[in-house]
């Protein structure tokens, strides 16, 4: 900021032989700060020296002396010149400003704020001192007073590019997302080439979950420096979270060729990979970056998932060994081996592994919090009420409603609380004293509770000793099944019920479900199909309006227990990996199960039944993502079901 001069405020002594007949304090003044921006310091600093002995109590002269140590680096020197000036007289803004400075440069900070305040004070509508009072004020880490400052100077100059992104930055820190974002993209309106801009836009998106908002601010920073592997990194990051999987590989494979050797690219890149069900090559991946940085448990525990979707199990587990010797309370990697050691028929280590995922973001169990203890099954249940609760999917919830008979047999009062779509069918559970509806149905006075998944650890489930009883379920009322039983009209043939997908939300939907098409083979039987497919794709739907030969009338179905009642009018249920295969198992009806390679931890593997389902076959996939030949075994299963030539 720049001030005409001013006049000392008294006059002192002049040294004899100092300066030149004639000169004037004002023009020595003048003279060095001109030297000054030319840089000759030396001779700036005697010109200061001059004008101060023709008058010491010139604020302009004392000014210019701090600007020369400034320059100088002598801190110190400049602080005490600028804090004479302000002695001399307190109302001039620049003085503090370069007071501040000083202030600054020597490591003191809070004071140099406090300069700064008592400058804005006196020149409030001072654009340089905002900038540099916010900047010192992120610096310091006192973001919600820098983005203050920011605010108050984006009044004054609302074009200010500089600032937009200062702000943003602060806003960021504080884990104000929309705010910081929104200034971000204030920038690029101003600045749209601005690569720094774009990537912190992206990457605020990316934090916030809206991966796609992200993607277009990481294609505007591409655009302008292609090669940006970081950036290209979390591109690819943010298409897998939208399931984006085919694009995100070549994104992740570019960002990997470009930075070989940054082990959490390989990470990211490996991820994509898996995704893809492209498990050798994502192996390779994860060794790379476990070579370069070995004592990163998320490495081995990614190496370790696509080792087991590979089947090389011993070497799975090594690796989830290893990274829980890392990170000891790395529960993903206690889960995903927890997982992992079910399916394998290790119930003893699986159930007790398989409790970490109530810290696993990714889980979703539902959780719950009550006065009473959890039962964990060493303590008695004679004479108590003992809730339980269901803390997982629908299919989870009726497949572990079966332990409540077992709760009652130990002399429990049993109270089952149940998702409310699920609260009709299971209220006549045996064993059950009351079936509550969560969020709907207060809860009762009760001695404790265990959540349903935990049931099989409290009660220290075995393959040999799961409960697995023909037909646990209350069969569906009679009127309704009779209902039904009109809807579908007279019976001549075999009545199939058919499911070929699951909820496109769930993470392993694009391994388990198929699209309708692809039962094409099934369809030419002589049997009567019937949809029990609830969610039908729009691929699937245009399908299901060219055939005349699956019935649909899932538009009647309003619950759980309407599908039981019509499941009870079938003669066989074929279906992938969904609640309805365990609806339908759990009601003793003949039921075939179509799974993926690498199927679900309660389907175990290399067999056919299910030792929690007695009526349940199993069709399983003999290679990753391919359902054509499970459909053919179907198909030749089911011919010989309904006495008719394939």
């Amino acid at each position: 900021m720049k001030h005409k001069p001013r006049r000392s405020a008294g006059k002192s002594p002049v040294k004899s032989g100092s300066p030149a007949r004639g000169d004037t304090a004002e023009a020595l003044c003048e003279a060095a700060l001109r030297l000054l921006r030319a840089g000759l310091l030396t001779q700036a600093e005697e010109t200061c020296r001059r004008a101060l002995t023709l008058d010491a109590a010139s604020v302009d002269a004392l000014q210019a002396m701090g600007r020369v140590c400034l320059a100088l680096k002598r801190f110190d020197d400049a602080i005490e010149w600028f804090a004479r000036a302000i002695r001399q007289d307190i109302s001039v803004p620049d003085s503090f400003v370069g007071l501040a400075q000083a202030l600054q440069l020597a490591g003191r900070r809070d004071e140099a704020i406090k300069a700064y305040d008592r400058a804005l004070q006196l020149q409030p509508d001072a654009v340089d001192s905002w900038d540099a009072l916010g900047e010192l004020l992120q610096l310091t880490g006192r973001h919600a007073e820098a983005a203050l400052a920011c605010d108050r100077l984006l009044q004054l100059a609302p074009d200010r590019a500089v600032t937009w992104f200062r702000l943003g930055e602060v806003l960021e820190a504080q884990g104000r997302r929309d705010e910081a974002a929104l200034a971000f993209e204030q920038v690029l309106k101003l600045q749209p080439d601005r690569v720094d801009a774009a990537n912190k836009a992206g990457a605020v998106h990316f934090d916030a979950g809206r991966y796609d908002e992200a993607i277009a601010r990481f294609d505007q920073s591409l655009r302008q420096q292609p090669d940006q592997a970081g950036v290209l990194c979390l591109k690819g990051i943010s298409l897998r979270r939208l399931r984006r999987y085919d694009e995100a590989q070549p994104v992740g494979q570019r960002a990997h060729a470009l930075a070989p050797h940054d082990p959490d690219i390989a990470n990211s890149y490996g991820c994509i990979l898996q995704n893809l069900g492209r498990h050798d090559e994502a192996v390779a991946v994860f060794d790379k970056a476990i070579a370069i940085r070995p004592q990163t448990a998320d490495f081995h525990n990614h190496r370790g998932t696509s080792l087991a979707e590979l089947h090389r199990f011993e070497e799975a587990f090594a690796s989830f060994d290893r990274a829980i010797a890392l990170r000891p309370d790395f529960a993903d990697a206690h889960w995903n081996a927890a997982l992992f050691r079910l399916l394998t028929g290790d119930f003893e280590g699986g159930w007790a592994a398989r409790e970490w995922g109530r810290q696993c973001r990714a889980v979703g169990f539902v959780e719950r919090s009550f006065d009473a203890p959890m039962w964990t099954g060493d303590a008695p249940l004679e004479g108590r009420t003992i809730l339980l609760h269901s803390d997982e999917g629908l299919g989870d919830t009726i497949q572990f409603a079966r332990y409540a008979t077992m709760a009652a047999a130990q002399g429990a009062r049993v109270l089952l609380e149940v998702d409310a779509v699920l609260q009709p069918l299971l209220s006549g559970l045996a064993g059950v004293a009351q079936c509550l509806a969560r969020g709907a149905d207060a809860v009762p006075s009760i001695d404790a509770h265990c959540p349903l998944s935990s049931l099989p650890l409290a009660f220290a489930t075995r393959i040999d000793t799961i409960p697995a009883a023909q037909c646990y379920l209350p069969p569906p009322p009679a009127e309704r099944c009779a209902i039904w039983q009109q809807r579908l009209g007279p019976r001549h043939r075999r009545r199939v019920g058919l499911v070929w997908s699951g909820n496109p939300a769930h993470l392993n939907d694009h391994n388990r479900s198929m699209p309708l098409a692809m039962l094409a083979p099934l369809l030419d039987l002589d049997v009567q199909f019937v949809s029990l497919q609830k969610g039908i794709r729009p691929a699937d739907k245009a399908v299901l309006a060219e055939r005349g030969d699956i019935v649909d009338l899932t538009a009647e179905i309003i619950d759980f227990v309407e599908t039981a009642a019509l499941i009870d009018n079938l003669d066989l249920v074929v279906t992938v990996d969904t609640s309805v295969a365990h609806l339908s198992g759990a009601m003793g009806k003949p039921t075939w199960v179509m799974l993926p390679y690498t199927p679900d931890y309660r389907w175990l593997l290399d067999r056919d039944d299910s030792p929690w389902y007695p009526s349940v076959r199993l069709f399983r996939q003999d290679r990753r993502r391919d359902y054509v030949p499970v459909v053919a075994r179907v198909r030749e299963a089911l011919a010989q079901l309904a006495g008719s030539v394939a």
